[in-house]
C-alpha cells in the first residue's frame, strides 16, 4: 500500500472512494429561519426528561442608541491624578444613565424559568455514575499531578457576592437587577457542575472522557452525536470498514465503543492511524473528523484532512524541562503566527520559530509571545480563525511534540507563552470540522440564522448547552495542562456577548447597549465560566479578551460580578492611529491622542498596542507603510540620500509606540516584524474562491511572497529599518528596568494643541512628545514631581535610532522649585521636532 509522511509521521495511503465529494467542504445547512422557542431537550435523571430553555437576550435589536459620544472610566486629564479613582462618567440619551424595566423583568422571569430548569440537569451518563465509575470501567477521580494527592472535593464558587462591581462603577445600579441575574445564573452553573460533574475541575476534563482514551486493557472512543441514527469507527486500522466496529448509543446522544488490546498487548489502533467515525445522519452518510480529536493532517494532493490516533510510545513523548514563568507584572506580548515567521516564501515550522525566532523575541525584550492559528483549520488564509479541530496543534508547522518543545524552550528563556484561541466561532467546513457533524444543523451551534455568523461565513456556538461547555472548557484546560501554555489571548469576544455580534453597531457607551435585549447573556456566563477556571487551577495564567465594545465590568474578577478576564484589548488605539494617519500632521489632535489611549475604565486593565496583524492584513498597510509608502522600495538604504517622507516616517513610527506604551494601558502588545517598521501587507497563499452567491474573488495564485517576515530587513545595519528595531528593543528593555506600565502614579501634565506637546509622568520618569513638524523648543519646561537631577533614559533622536543626535546624552537636568503645569517641581529640557524623549532622576 502506497504511503506518505506529514509532520514526521507516516501514514497509508486512504483507499480510493472513501472520501466525501470536494463541494461539501464549505456546504451549509441551509436553515436560517429562527430557532425553536421548545428549547433542547435533555435527559436529566435516567427516564426522566426535561426541556431546558436557554435565554440568550432578544434577537431583535434597537441600533437607536446615545449620539452622543462617551468618556466611560479612567481618563487621565491635566491637574487631575489618577492615583485616586474618579467618578466614571456616561453620556446617554437625555445625559443620564438609563435603566431598562422591561428588560429587567424579562430577566427575572427567564431567570425563574432558566434556574429551575438547571437545577434538574445532568450531563450525559457517561461522564459520572451512581457508584463513581464511567462506562468505560475508568474511575473518575482526580489527581493533583503536582502532589500526587487524590482531590477529594470540587472547587468551591470563589468568595465573593458579586456586588463590588457596584463600588467600582455606581453607574451600573441601573443595571442591578441584570447583573445580580447574570452572577446568580453563573453561581447557579458552578452549583450544577460541582452538583453532576464533580465540580469544574472535573468537568474540564472532558478529553479524558470524550474522543479516544486508552486504559490498560484498550482504547474506548466515544462521541456525543445525539442527530446520528447510526454509527461506526472507520480508519487505517480496520480498512475503514464501516460494519467492522459499530458503535452502541446511550440514552444522552453519545456514542460509544471499546477496543480491546491485540492479542499481544498492543493497541488495536496504531500510533499515527487515520481514523473517522462513519455517521447515519438526517443529512445522509458522512464520514467526519472526531470531534475530540488530538491531532489531523491533509494529505498530499488531497482536499479533506483526516483525524488522526496520536498516541506516541513512551520513548517519543515530549517531556518538559523548565518551569513556566512567573507572570510578568507588565506584560511586553510579541504576536507572532508559527507559518509565516519565516524570511523566506514558505510556510514555516515549530522547530524553525523555536530555534530561530524565539531568542530574537527574548534579545527585542519582550516577556510574553503571542501565537496565532495553533488550533488546526482546514483553510490556511483564515489567519487561524476558521478552526476546524479545536484539539489539534496544525499539523502544517509540525507534531504536537515539536510545539511542546517550542513552548518549553520558550519557558526555559523566561517567556510565557500566550495563545490566541478561538471560542467565538467554529469553521464552515462539514468535511473537516463540527459544522454539521452529527447531520443536524443545532449539534454545537444555534440553529438557523442565530448560529450563523454573515460577516465570518462561520457557526455560532450555542454557550447554552451543556456539552457546549463541557467541549469549550475543556478546550481551555487542554492546552493550558497538556501544551503548558501560559494563558489565552480570546478572540472575537464582542461577537459572543452580543446577539448583533457587534456589527454595524456603534457603540456610545450607553449603559443600555451592554445590559439590553442585544445582550447574549448564555455567552457572557460561559465566559465568566471559563475565566473561573483558568483563573482557579491555574493561578498564573493570563486571560486576555479582544472586545471593542467597552462592556463594564469585563476585566473585574469574578467573584466580584465582573466577566474575570485579566486584560482588554485596547482596539481603539490602533483604530485611531489610522484615521490619524489619513490626516496631515495639522490635524493631529494632542487632547485627542491623549483621551484615546486613556480612555479606559476604572480598575480594568488593557494591553495596548500601536498596531497588531489586524493592520497589517490585505487590503490594510502597516503603520510603517501608511507613513512612508513607495519610499520605502528606494530610500530606506543608509548609502543614500533619505526624503523627506522617510525622516517623517520614521521618526513618527518611533513617537507612535512609545506613547501608546507609555499611556495606553498595563501591557503592551506587538505584531512580529512591526517593531522594524515591516513593510506592505500580509497576503496568505490563495487561489480563486467561487461563493455560493455566484461571486468569484480573485487570489494570489497560492503566493507566499506577502505571507513571511522579513527579518532580515532588522537586521541589516545598512538599512533604516535597523534603527526603528533598535528603538522598539530599546523601549522594551526600558519598560523592563523601571516597569512604568504599571506605576501606580500617572500624571498627564500638558498636552498643547499650539505646541504639539504631550508631556506626563508614570512613576519617576517624565515623558515628553513633539509631534510639532517644523518647531523645536529650546528650554521648554517641563513639570516633574521628584526634585533632583535628571538624565535622558530614552531618546528617539539618537543616532543609533535613525534619528540625528541633536540631543546630548550625557546632559544633565536640574530641577527647580515652584508650580509649573500643576506641578511642584520642573526642569528644562530641549525638545526637537518630531521626537519623543524620556527623562529619569538620578543620583550623583
Amino acid at each position: 500500500m502506497a504511503a506518505f509522511t506529514i509532520a514526521g509521521i507516516r501514514f497509508s495511503a486512504l483507499p480510493a472512494g472513501s472520501l466525501l465529494p470536494s463541494s461539501s467542504v464549505s456546504a451549509r445547512s441551509g436553515q436560517h429561519g429562527e430557532r425553536s422557542s421548545a428549547g433542547l431537550s435533555l435527559l436529566s435523571r435516567k427516564g426522566a426528561t426535561r426541556h431546558w430553555k436557554i435565554f440568550a437576550g432578544n434577537s431583535s435589536y434597537n441600533t437607536d442608541s446615545a449620539s452622543t459620544a462617551v468618556t466611560s472610566g479612567k481618563v487621565l486629564v491635566p491637574g487631575v491624578p489618577i492615583d485616586e479613582p474618579p467618578n466614571p462618567t456616561v453620556s446617554t440619551e437625555g445625559g443620564e444613565a438609563v435603566s431598562n424595566d422591561l428588560q429587567v423583568s424579562k430577566d427575572r422571569i427567564q431567570m425563574e424559568d432558566k434556574v429551575e430548569a438547571k437545577e434538574e440537569l445532568v450531563a450525559s451518563k457517561v461522564m459520572v455514575s451512581e457508584d463513581g465509575e464511567n462506562e468505560g470501567g475508568e474511575g473518575l477521580t482526580q489527581t493533583d499531578e503536582s502532589d500526587g494527592t487524590l482531590e477529594t472535593a470540587p472547587r468551591s464558587i470563589p468568595p465573593g457576592d458579586g456586588q463590588r462591581i457596584f463600588d467600582i462603577d455606581p453607574l451600573l445600579d441601573a443595571h442591578r437587577t441584570h447583573l445580580n441575574y447574570r452572577y446568580t445564573i453563573y453561581k447557579r452553573m458552578r452549583h450544577l457542575i460541582d452538583t453532576h460533574e464533580g465540580g469544574i475541575d472535573a468537568f474540564s476534563r472532558g478529553y479524558e472522557n470524550f474522543g479516544f482514551t486508552r486504559s490498560e486493557t484498550g482504547i474506548t472512543y466515544r462521541e456525543w452525536a445525539p442527530g446520528a441514527m447510526s454509527a461506526a469507527l472507520i480508519g487505517d486500522f480496520n480498512n475503514w470498514n464501516p460494519n467492522a466496529d459499530v458503535m452502541a448509543r446511550n440514552e444522552f446522544g453519545v456514542w460509544e465503543i471499546f477496543l480491546p488490546n491485540n492479542a499481544d498487548g498492543s493497541p488495536a489502533i496504531p500510533h499515527g492511524s487515520r481514523v473517522k467515525i462513519h455517521m447515519e445522519t438526517p443529512s445522509g452518510i458522512k464520514d467526519s473528523i472526531p470531534a475530540w480529536i488530538k491531532f489531523s493532517v491533509q494529505a498530499p494532493g488531497e482536499i479533506p484532512y483526516n483525524g488522526i490516533y496520536y498516541d506516541p510510545p513512551e520513548e517519543e513523548k515530549y517531556v518538559f524541562q523548565h518551569p513556566q514563568p512567573k507572570r510578568p507584572r507588565p506584560l511586553r506580548i510579541y504576536e507572532s503566527h508559527i507559518g509565516m515567521s519565516s524570511t523566506e516564501p514558505k510556510i514555516n515550522s515549530y522547530a524553525s520559530f523555536r530555534d530561530d525566532v524565539l531568542p530574537r523575541i527574548k534579545k527585542l525584550g519582550y516577556n510574553a509571545v503571542q501565537i496565532m492559528a495553533i488550533q488546526e483549520h482546514s483553510y490556511y488564509a483564515s489567519f487561524g480563525y476558521h478552526v476546524t479541530n479545536f484539539f489539534a496543534p496544525s499539523s502544517r508547522f509540525g507534531t504536537p511534540e515539536d510545539l511542546k518543545s517550542l513552548i518549553d524552550r520558550a519557558h526555559e528563556l523566561g517567556l510565557l507563552v500566550l495563545m490566541d484561541i478561538v471560542h467565538s466561532h467554529a469553521s464552515n467546513n462539514v468535511l473537516d470540522g463540527l459544522n454539521l457533524l452529527d447531520g443536524t444543523d443545532t449539534h454545537y451551534f444555534h440553529s438557523g440564522s442565530r448560529g450563523y455568523h454573515w460577516m465570518w461565513d462561520s457557526r455560532l456556538f450555542n454557550y447554552g448547552n451543556w456539552e457546549v461547555l463541557r467541549f469549550l472548557l475543556s478546550k481551555a484546560r487542554w492546552w493550558l495542562e497538556e501544551y503548558k501554555f501560559d494563558g489565552f489571548r480570546f478572540d472575537g469576544v464582542t461577537s459572543m456577548m452580543y446577539t448583533h455580534h457587534g456589527l454595524q453597531v456603534a457603540f456610545t457607551g450607553n449603559y443600555n447597549e451592554y445590559f439590553g435585549y442585544a445582550t447574549d447573556v448564555d455567552a457572557v456566563i460561559y465566559l465568566m465560566l471559563v475565566n473561573d477556571l483558568i483563573h482557579g487551577i491555574f493561578p498564573e495564567a493570563v486571560s486576555i479578551g479582544e472586545d471593542v465594545s467597552g462592556m463594564p465590568t469585563f476585566c473585574i474578577p469574578v467573584e466580584d460580578g465582573g466577566v474575570g478576564f485579566d486584560y482588554r484589548l485596547h482596539m481603539a488605539i490602533a483604530d485611531k492611529w489610522i484615521e490619524f494617519l489619513k490626516k496631515s500632521d495639522e490635524h493631529w489632535g494632542m487632547g485627542e491622542i491623549v483621551h484615546t489611549l486613556t480612555n479606559r475604565r476604572w480598575l480594568e486593565k488593557c494591553i495596548a498596542y500601536a498596531e497588531s496583524h489586524g493592520q497589517a492584513l490585505v487590503g490594510d498597510k502597516t503603520i510603517a507603510f501608511w507613513l512612508m509608502d513607495k519610499d520605502m522600495y528606494d530610500f530606506m538604504a543608509l548609502d543614500r540620500p533619505s526624503t523627506p517622507r522617510i525622516d517623517r516616517g520614521i521618526a513618527l513610527h518611533k513617537m507612535i509606540r512609545l506613547v501608546a506604551m507609555g499611556l495606553g494601558g498595563e501591557g503592551y502588545l506587538n505584531f512580529m516584524g512591526n517593531e522594524f517598521g515591516h513593510p506592505e501587507w500580509i497576503d496568505f497563499p490563495r487561489g480563486e474562491q467561487h461563493l455560493s452567491t455566484g461571486v468569484v474573488i480573485p487570489g494570489n495564485n497560492n503566493s507566499y511572497d506577502k505571507c513571511r517576515r522579513r527579518f532580515d530587513l532588522g537586521d541589516a545595519d545598512y538599512l533604516r529599518y535597523r534603527g526603528m528595531q533598535e528603538f522598539d528593543q530599546a523601549m522594551q528593555h526600558l519598560e523592563e528596568k523601571y516597569g512604568f506600565m504599571t506605576a501606580e502614579h500617572q500624571y498627564i501634565s500638558r498636552k498643547d494643541e499650539g505646541d504639539r506637546m504631550i508631556v506626563f509622568e508614570r512613576e519617576d520618569l517624565v515623558f515628553v512628545f513633539n509631534f510639532h513638524w517644523n518647531n523645536s523648543y529650546f528650554d521648554y519646561r517641563v513639570g516633574c514631581a521628584k526634585p533632583g537631577k535628571y538624565k535622558v533614559v530614552l531618546d528617539s533622536d539618537d543616532k543609533l535610532f535613525g534619528g540625528f543626535g541633536r540631543i546630548d546624552a550625557a546632559a544633565e537636568y536640574f530641577t527647580a522649585e515652584g508650580w509649573h503645569d500643576n506641578r511642584p517641581r520642573s526642569f528644562l529640557v530641549y525638545a526637537p521636532s518630531r521626537t519623543c524623549s524620556v527623562y529619569a532622576p538620578c543620583e550623583d
